[in-house]
C-alpha cells in the first residue's frame, strides 16, 4: 500500500494502472481501460483475470474457472449498474485526481487496531464508490496472473480475501441504498451465503458426531447447487 501511494504521489499522468508483479497484460489492455475512463464519472476500471498457469494442476484449472465466474458473471453484472465492488489488484486503472483525494483514507485504514496490510483493491474500490465515482469492468482487457497451485497456499489466499470481503462490505453498507437494488441483493448473497454454507457444514458435522447419521439432504443440496453453478460456467 505504501509503495502504491509513493508511486501515485510521484506520478504525473491522468490515469494510474496497477499491475501485480506476477501478472502479464495483453498489449491492448492500457488502451481499452483508458477508453472506458474517458467518461469523467468513472473512477476505476478493471480487466478480465485469467490464470497464466492454468494447465499446471487440477487446482489451477478450477481457479481459472473461478476467475471466469468472478469476472464474467459477478463483475459483469455489477458493471451493468456502474458499481463493480472490487476492481481486482492484478489489473486495474484508476483516475489519479480521484485517488489523490482518497489517499489519506486509504493509507490510514486499520484492521484490529493496526495498519491494514491486505485487501487494498477492494478497499480502494469502495472508497471510489463512496466518493461518487462509477467503477467498471472491461472484459476484453485480458490480464493473466499466477494462481496458487497447492491447496495450502490457496486456502491462505482465500482466508485473506474473505477477511477483506467481509470488512469492506460492512464499509459499503451505507452506499447500498443509493445504488440499484440488485447490488444490495448481490452483497447479501456474497456474504450471508458463505455464512449459511459454513453453518450448514458445521451443523452436518455436529449431527454426524452426535447421532452417527449422515446428513444426506444437506450434502445433496450443497452438492446440487455447486454442480448447477459450475455446469453453467463450464457450458458458457
Amino acid at each position: 500500500r505504501k509503495a502504491q501511494i509513493a508511486a501515485i504521489t510521484q506520478s504525473s499522468g491522468d490515469l494510474i494502472l496497477n499491475v501485480d508483479s506476477d501478472t502479464t497484460i495483453a498489449p491492448d489492455v492500457v488502451s481499452k481501460l483508458a477508453h472506458k475512463m474517458r467518461d469523467p464519472a468513472v473512477g476505476a476500471a478493471m480487466g478480465q483475470m485469467k490464470a497464466s498457469n492454468q494447465a499446471d494442476t487440477w487446482l489451477t484449472r478450477l481457479i481459472d474457472m473461478e476467475y471466469w465466474i468472478a469476472c464474467n458473471e459477478e463483475r459483469a453484472a455489477q458493471a451493468r449498474f456502474g458499481a463493480v465492488m472490487c476492481c481486482c489488484g492484478p489489473c486495474a486503472m484508476y483516475r489519479r485526481s480521484a485517488m489523490l483525494s482518497l489517499l489519506d483514507q486509504y493509507e490510514t485504514q486499520l484492521y484490529r487496531g493496526k495498519p491494514s496490510d491486505f485487501g487494498e483493491d477492494r478497499h480502494l474500490t469502495i472508497l471510489m464508490l463512496s466518493a461518487g465515482f462509477r467503477t467498471e469492468y472491461v472484459p476484453s482487457a485480458i490480464a493473466a496472473t499466477v494462481v496458487p497451485n497447492t491447496m495450502g497456499v490457496y486456502l491462505r489466499q482465500q482466508l485473506r480475501w474473505a477477511r477483506s470481503t467481509f470488512r469492506d462490505t460492512l464499509l459499503a453498507l451505507p452506499l447500498l441504498p443509493g445504488l440499484d437494488r440488485y447490488l444490495t441483493l448481490d452483497a447479501i448473497g456474497q456474504n450471508v451465503g458463505l455464512l449459511l454454507l459454513a453453518l450448514s457444514v458445521l451443523t452436518g458435522i455436529g449431527q454426524f458426531a452426535l447421532t452417527a447419521t449422515v446428513p444426506w439432504w444437506t450434502i445433496l443440496v450443497i452438492g446440487s447447487m455447486t454442480l448447477v453453478r459450475c455446469s453453467v460456467a463450464a457450458y458458457r
